[in-house]
């Protein structure tokens, strides 16, 4: 039997599947058997669209339509956890299985935090993620510094630091430092990121660690609950899935890799967040910045961690309707609300049409927060700074009484 800390090497037995899939198609067969043998009502992921820039998210309830999912989409950026909450009804009344990155996993916590997702109905199969890349900019990278045509491109991937396309007629990669010192490469926010094996889901998943014979034909599985153990054991009794113990060496490998990931994440920020100055100065950049903005609310729409009934710019009293560009009381009841909980998962910024870097002036918040006051979000089910009441119970207490204050920290 499988237990909390245990790790694997597992491939799928279903030799199609086994060349569909990313790493010998584990993750795939994993939520496959998940599906099939009911112990979820439906599998949510993300399959490839029109094409490899084109990431669709999927209800599936036909096992035979899991095969569709295999593979990764590295220029596929959507943000899977909040589309539970807002199309799933928070998977109050189903059960599903679904692949995560680390900003997914962090986000499912904050949000069940809120009362948004009933984590106990979701079987989550965290994916070991180095960062996505933009699709428009993939497209531009791919061209500029590939010399490619990117709708040739049948396939990508990022792999022992490069970036590493296949297209009509050839294969060919480039380091990621290489790309991202000309401008090309990740999303700013995932350089940031230092959540790269999302060990507080049920399964983390990935390449890193897997090394000799089974490279590229296994995937490296850490058992992270008791619930990822028994789905683990279960496809494996059912011979859906094949398992072996790692190689030791492949183990310190991916420590390693793991450990170079997050260097890599403090060089970055330590570059972004110094270049936003400090104290007066910062705000001024972020104020400049904000003023471009056109209220157009896609950073609200996005943000997993934004779920007020009733949302406070869009209170006359607080930001004057029809304002454009707002008054940056807009920004702040944003960077109120919101900062202390930011899991830098890039949406704000990524749907921005105006290209304003909201999720960096949210992560420089949070981090400044995180050294005052301890809080780390996304990692498990800590309560934030102030999460002290339940929004709908405390609208109805406002309601009753008479009083506007939501935080009630005086009584």
């Amino acid at each position: 039997m499988s237990a909390k800390g245990d790790m694997v090497y597992a491939w799928t037995t279903d030799a199609e599947l086994h060349k569909k899939g990313e790493c010998g198609g584990a993750v795939t067969a994993l939520l496959k058997y998940a599906l099939e043998s009911k112990m979820v009502d439906a599998v949510f992921a993300i399959k490839k669209g029109s094409d490899l820039y084109d990431a669709v998210p999927t209800l599936i309830t036909d096992p035979k339509e899991v095969d569709s999912t295999a593979g990764s989409l590295h220029c596929g950026t959507l943000l899977v956890s909040k589309l539970v909450k807002k199309y799933l009804d928070g998977a109050s009344n189903m059960k599903i299985a679904m692949t995560v990155k680390g900003c997914d996993a962090m986000a499912m916590y904050e949000i069940a935090k809120r009362k948004q997702i009933n984590l106990d109905n979701v079987i989550m199969i965290g994916v070991n993620c180095g960062g996505s890349v933009s699709p428009i900019a993939a497209r531009r990278m791919i061209t500029d510094k590939f010399g490619v045509d990117p709708d040739s491109v049948h396939k990508e991937e990022i792999d022992k630091g490069q970036f590493i396309i296949e297209f009509e007629g050839g294969h060919k990669g480039i380091s990621i430092d290489e790309l991202e010192e000309h401008g090309y490469g990740r999303r700013s926010n995932c350089r940031r990121c230092k959540m790269k094996v999302p060990r507080q889901s049920d399964l983390a998943c990935g390449n890193w660690g897997v090394i000799g014979e089974k490279a590229g034909k296994a995937t490296f599985v850490e058992v992270c609950s008791e619930k990822g153990a028994n789905l683990l054991d279960a496809a494996v009794k059912s011979g859906k899935l094949a398992t072996e113990a790692p190689n030791p060496k492949g183990l310190e490998m991916r420590g390693k890799v793991e450990g170079a990931m997050y260097k890599l994440s403090d060089k970055w920020r330590k570059k972004y967040f110094e270049n936003l100055g400090t104290g007066r100065d910062r705000l001024k950049k972020i104020v400049q910045d904000t003023s471009r903005c056109i209220k157009c609310y896609s950073c609200i729409e996005a943000c997993p961690i934004c779920y007020c009934v009733e949302c406070s710019t869009k209170k006359p009293h607080l930001v004057e309707p029809g304002e454009v560009p707002p008054n940056f009381m807009f920004h702040l009841i944003r960077f109120a609300h919101i900062a202390d909980s930011c899991v830098n998962c890039g949406q704000c910024e990524e749907l921005c049409p105006m290209e304003i870097p909201n999720a960096l002036y949210m992560h420089a918040n949070q981090v400044e927060l995180e050294k005052m006051f301890g809080y780390t979000p996304g990692q498990d089910m800590t309560l934030p700074i102030m999460a002290l009441v339940e929004e709908r119970t405390e609208r109805d207490r406002l309601h009753s009484t008479g009083e506007d204050m939501i935080y009630n920290v005086f009584k």
